[in-house]
């Protein structure tokens, strides 16, 4: 028995190690600062904001500061909101990035066939943002990020081969630009454009609410972006992974959590465990998205990798004896299942947990503090930038105080809680 406590120590140790190294390999690390950079498809803070809760909740204890600058319209040049040294001198430079993603080309492709005058502006253009951000920090850290899909799946494309292959050959020249700097590079489109193909085969109708306009994706699309970014960032699958044997009445996995307090009274199971992160908060979806945006959510989920992928929080109880069981936790009941399907494994990440609305109570905070912070930098700072008026930066410094507090609040609310558990059987 010595012996056996032994080795299951020994496993223990070693899957925790593995552990610390998988989540060492992530791309972002303590006190970096984020810049998300982009037309109106960043604007949108959608798959920026999903990214930053995914961090949070995943990483509780890093710290790690972000910021969107997405401004509708724009090109490598700018736009309405500035020409392109002034966008990152005012909206990247001045938050001292560590780290910043770009996204563009949707507009810089100019919604038509392909034109080499047009794609030489693009490469000139792109370039010099690399250049300019290269000499602002010879260290900084890019993810230049291949332009998301323009939806000629669901709908029949406006032209010959489609304005999506247009984009893919301004794709292929971020990949190329990002190697030869030494960056990183996201592709938004691909993963995307196979979530589509895969919904418009089950279920053509709710397929295209996945891009409605075609170009700017809803929520569910935006969650898809947001795993294609997480995974070039090598984020880990693993919420936590537990597996029981209730013969031995042992823990004989325990990662990303401790397990203590395994007791086994007549059929009825219980244990206390100590996670150290959160899921991705889909386990309640209709509090995630909006009630009318649930069966596209749900439809874009069926159609892609994204759980298998990032939100794996695995339980899994062999040696049980009754047919079936109710498992409790924190005494509030989340679901019946047999013996063999505890057995072969259950995914908690995708049920209404109390770590599940944890995790929501944490993204909403992530909301909050991005809308305070485009309410500063759009209704404050950009319209006011040339009055004389002396309260402007007061105010200014106003805000950065509230969303400093909000940020505190959510990495406060990010770190997780102890939670008792009950195999009960029916």
């Amino acid at each position: 028995m010595n012996r056996y406590r032994s080795t299951l120590c020994t496993l223990a140790l070693l899957l925790s190690a593995l552990s610390a190294g998988a989540q060492s390999n992530f791309y972002l690390k303590n006190g970096d600062r984020v810049v998300f950079y982009g037309d109106s498809i960043t604007e949108q803070r959608l798959y920026t904001t999903f990214v930053e809760t995914y961090i949070v909740t995943r990483f509780p204890k890093l710290k790690v500061f972000f910021v969107h600058s997405g401004v509708g319209g724009d090109r490598v040049s700018g736009g309405w909101a500035g020409p392109i040294d002034f966008r990152l001198d005012r909206d990247v430079i001045a938050y001292r990035p560590t780290v910043v993603t770009c996204m563009l080309g949707m507009n810089d492709a100019s919604y038509q066939p392909f034109k080499s005058d047009i794609f030489n502006n693009y490469a000139t253009g792109y370039q010099h943002i690399v250049e300019r951000l290269k000499a602002y920090s010879p260290s900084i850290r890019m993810t230049l990020i291949q332009p998301s899909p323009f939806d000629d799946v669901t709908r029949p494309a406006s032209f010959e081969g489609g304005y999506n292959a247009v984009l893919l050959r301004y794709s292929q020249f971020v990949k190329e630009l990002a190697e030869k700097n030494g960056f990183d590079v996201a592709d938004l489109n691909t993963s995307v454009k196979a979530t589509l193909e895969r919904a418009n085969a089950t279920d053509p109708n709710t397929a295209k609410k996945i891009i409605a306009d075609r170009v700017h994706p809803g929520p569910s699309g935006h969650l898809i972006m947001a795993e294609a970014l997480l995974k070039a960032w090598n984020a880990p699958a693993v919420v936590t992974r537990v597996e029981i044997d209730a013969t031995t009445k042992q823990a004989t996995v325990a990662e990303n959590t401790k397990v203590k307090g395994l007791t086994l009274s007549g059929d009825t199971l219980t244990w206390e465990q100590r996670d150290e992160a959160l899921p991705f908060p889909l386990g309640i979806p209709q509090n995630f998205v909006s009630n009318q945006e649930v069966p596209t959510l749900a439809l874009t989920l069926q159609s892609s990798d994204f759980v298998a992928a990032l939100n794996q929080e695995t339980l899994k109880v062999a040696g049980l004896k009754s047919a079936n069981y109710r498992l409790k936790i924190d005494g509030e009941e989340i679901g019946s299942f047999s013996k063999e399907q505890l057995s072969e494994g259950v995914n908690l990440a995708t049920l209404p947990t109390p770590m599940t609305k944890q995790a929501l109570a944490v993204h909403a905070l992530t909301s909050r503090h991005n809308d305070l912070h485009q309410v500063r930098w759009r209704q404050v700072q950009m319209p006011l930038a040339k009055e004389d008026i002396l309260e402007t930066e007061r105010a200014l410094s106003a805000i950065d105080r509230l969303d400093e507090s909000i940020v505190k609040k959510q990495h406060s609310l990010a770190l997780p809680k102890p939670h008792k558990y009950e195999l009960v059987p029916q």
